[in-house]
């Protein structure tokens, strides 16, 4: 059954908001980032990817399609789907449930002191002359100022720039599916002489 890419992206949306409110609603605690970070990683890439293909295979069963056709079945449900979803992410995180945005900041500049201790310590393990441990030391302690609670205070990945800038990313993959369905549809063809012959 073919559905319209309009149709699908409706669709691609909804399934979309219930992937996030699972997340919220059940993994909302002390790794409610990293399980988010995995969530739009993983099962959103895959979700899309397999809605894009249903999109052109369904069509392309039964119709010729050219590249142009085959790319504009792939990318309208993800455009779709993927733009309804961001605004309303953004809105709830922002108008509804603000604690939960605290949250994921929180969870955020944690991750991110979390990656620089670790790097701090895995490369002193490995450096011999004093000459680079210091100069790892001072890179360490202007890396920290990024993390003084002056510097923390009021920092928000989640600003309708920063949702702008993740969308942005977010169409490069639905742009890159997008012709690489295109490319390897196009080439479907009926052959009426097969047709007439039945």
């Amino acid at each position: 059954m073919t559905k319209s890419p309009s149709t699908l992206g409706i669709i691609l949306f909804i399934a979309t908001m219930i992937v996030f409110f699972v997340v919220y609603t059940f993994f909302s605690g002390i790794n409610y980032f990293d399980i988010s970070l995995k969530a739009n990683a993983f099962v959103l890439p895959i979700l899309y990817a397999i809605t894009a293909f249903w999109s052109v295979k369904s069509y392309w069963n039964n119709h010729k399609m050219n590249f142009r056709e085959a790319f504009k079945r792939a990318f309208v449900p993800m455009f779709i789907g993927g733009i309804l979803s961001v605004f309303s992410i953004y809105l709830f995180l922002n108008f509804v449930d603000t604690d939960a945005k605290k949250l994921l900041n929180y969870q955020y500049v944690t991750r991110q002191k979390a990656e620089l201790d670790a790097e701090y310590t895995s490369a002193k393990k490995i450096l011999k002359h004093q000459k680079d441990i210091d100069e790892l030391e001072q890179k360490y302690k202007e890396g920290l100022q990024r993390f003084n609670p002056e510097a923390i205070k009021g920092k928000d990945m989640l600003t309708a720039s920063h949702f702008s800038g993740y969308f942005a990313a977010i169409l490069i993959f639905y742009v890159v599916l997008s012709v690489f369905f295109g490319a390897f549809f196009r080439t479907k063809t009926i052959h009426p002489e097969l047709t007439n012959q039945e």
